[in-house]
């Protein structure tokens, strides 16, 4: 149903719903809703973009009188949903596992355009329409004018032209003066108009400042009734949430990861003046621990890098400096062949200019790294270390640390659980000489945490690690025989090699997960605390002197073992680890008698 009312010259709004009309009469017949959007079709439909370009305005286009909401957004992991590689490569693998049962479930999140533009699952990039590589775009929230509730990411996103009105928290006055005065601000308000293209109402849409509104996508149970996604389920019965405090509160304000208050901002910047300047502001970085690892131009989104072909992008080497002046003198010395360029890089032009996109491109992510810094160490505390007796040498020595989620609206971590995400203690011990003693969360050759999912470990390169302590969720599967394993995906192939994924027989209500598949959560709750409890042997205490201990938390978004199970390239894997994260890094000295 629809709510809030709109607020608009009756003239305008007549032009623009009769538009809106039309553009759904199209894009509904195009995209077959009623079961049909989601069906394997054989190729894009070649109107796509053309339905793309009228129906769904791109993010850039409402960065023109947006521009700072447009950069938050460019590099959030909305902006990132539908470009990921890795998304990409889980998506096409649980379809391949699952004989192609899961469909579309996917994409309807992290491409919801396309979804509704009728745009194959399977379609690489490059062959997508712009909104559709958006991801999780404007108008992909703020053209629902429904409310919805754990819907699995089943939600309609109005079509309709750059004109068409907009749901939003405000009532829409201010925007009623700008196009009231649209001479002043050289806007647009149709087709026949000169100035920027803007919509024109504004619906008052509550549901878009709530927790509610996230529910939809943060709360996701697969095929066979699993849940992937346990945010809702974790905030609804957290503190928080019984005081009242939303997703977007910690998320979208002031403060990253904190319910702090928001920040103040002009709604618009229209032909160079502010619109509303002491608005409060809510932040579209959208903050959070999740981080990219496509191509830097390819993400964050760029004006001027969406120009340039993705294909072309993905040729283009800018780990080794292509385009930078110090590269160019080396290829203008002749120090560096110009035989290695591809024919899209081959001249110096252009590879300057996709230098320049780059760097700014990777300022950006400069400043997402640090936001995502923020977030985890907001979110959480480190204390200890507290000795069990007094250290001795040539005695074991047991100690903790005490690990307490500060977050009081979800677990620690949360979000999508199995494989992903990551979060460790790393404790290394150091003798008075120098020498390293002792150590807990260690990573092998790969960058994995020595558990039993290590490759190395597996291989006996590297030793287990049997005092992990790993805050990281698990999938459970039964084995044909009754005992249990652990593995990556809700997907059950020592049960069924060909399985088909389907609602289970009986209703997870009743075994509060579907047969033989289940979660083993080992994340903190709301406010919750957790003892790692170690202990050093005996020969790592050889010395007497003053000891020294590092301690610190790990994040990282996935494995290595799993990017190699869904097949992932090594510049991915590369790019994942360049973003694991430390974090409540600290040293304390203790002595041994």
């Amino acid at each position: 149903m629809m709510t809030g009312k709109l607020s608009i010259a009756p003239l305008l709004a007549k032009r623009a719903w009769v538009g809106l009309a039309m553009a759904a009469v199209v894009v509904a017949a195009a995209a077959g809703f009623g079961g049909a959007a989601y069906a394997e079709t054989p190729a894009v439909d070649p109107h796509a973009d053309v339905l793309a370009a009228e129906s769904y305005p791109t993010a850039a286009q409402c960065g023109t009188c947006h521009d700072q909401i447009y950069k938050e957004w460019a590099s959030s992991n909305h902006a990132y949903a539908s470009i990921s590689p890795m998304f990409h490569k889980f998506e096409q693998k649980i379809n391949d596992l699952s004989s192609g049962t899961i469909r579309a479930f996917c994409v309807r999140c992290h491409q919801q355009i396309g979804t509704q533009l009728d745009e194959r699952r399977d379609l690489p990039l490059w062959e997508r329409a712009q909104i559709s590589r958006e991801g999780i775009s404007c108008v992909t929230c703020h053209r629902v004018r429904e409310q919805y509730g754990k819907v699995n990411g089943e939600r309609l996103v109005t079509p309709g032209n750059i004109h068409v009105p907009v749901t939003g928290a405000g009532d829409g006055e201010t925007l009623a003066k700008v196009i009231e005065n649209r001479g002043e601000y050289r806007v647009s308000a149709g087709p026949d108009e000169r100035g920027a293209q803007i919509h024109l109402g504004v619906y008052k849409f509550p549901q878009i400042s709530k927790s509610e509104f996230c529910v939809s996508c943060h709360q996701v149970a697969v095929n066979p009734g699993i849940k992937l996604e346990v945010v809702w389920d974790q905030y609804r019965a957290s503190p928080a949430a019984a005081a009242g405090v939303t997703c977007q509160d910690c998320h979208m304000g002031k403060v990253p990861g904190r319910a702090d208050g928001y920040a103040t901002a002009p709604v618009a910047v229209i032909n160079g003046q502010e619109i509303d300047p002491g608005r409060k502001h809510s932040n579209h970085a959208f903050y959070g621990p999740g981080y990219p690892i496509a191509h830097p131009g390819i993400f964050p989104h760029n004006p001027d890098g969406a120009e340039i072909p993705i294909e072309d992008w993905l040729a283009f080497d800018y780990r080794a400096g292509w385009g930078s002046p110090e590269f160019e003198e080396k290829v203008e010395s002749g120090e560096v062949s110009e035989d290695i360029f591809p024919a899209a890089w081959g001249d110096v032009f252009d590879r300057e200019t996709a230098w320049e996109i780059i760097q700014e491109n990777i300022a950006a992510l400069e400043e997402k790294r640090d936001l995502r810094r923020q977030v985890m160490e907001n979110g959480s505390r480190l204390d200890g270390p507290f000795f069990k007796g007094q250290p001795k040498v040539g005695s074991s020595l047991g100690f903790a640390i005490k690990v307490t989620n500060t977050d009081d609206g979800h677990n620690l971590p949360s979000g999508s659980l199995g494989a992903q995400p990551e979060i460790w203690l790393n404790v290394a011990v150091v003798s008075p000489s120098g020498k390293p003693v002792w150590e807990s969360g260690y990573v092998d050759g790969n960058g994995d945490m020595a558990d039993l999912h290590s490759l190395e470990v597996a291989s006996g390169d590297t030793k287990f690690d049997d005092q992990l302590f790993n805050l990281q969720t698990k999938f459970l599967f039964t084995n044909v025989k009754g005992t249990e394993r652990e593995w990556y995906l809700p997907i059950n192939v020592d049960i069924d090699q060909l399985p088909f994924i389907r609602a289970a027989n009986v209703p997870t209500s009743i075994l509060n997960h579907p047969p033989f598949i289940r979660m083993e959560g080992r994340s903190i709750p709301p406010l919750g605390n957790r003892m790692a409890n170690y202990n050093i042997p005996a020969d790592a205490l050889s010395e007497k002197g003053t000891y020294k201990m590092a301690v610190r938390m790990r994040s990282r978004a996935e494995p290595i073992y799993f990017m190699r199970f869904v097949e992932a390239t090594p510049e991915m894997e590369e790019a994942m680890n360049d973003w694991m994260l430390d974090f409540h890094a600290y040293t304390v000295e203790f002595d041994v008698n």
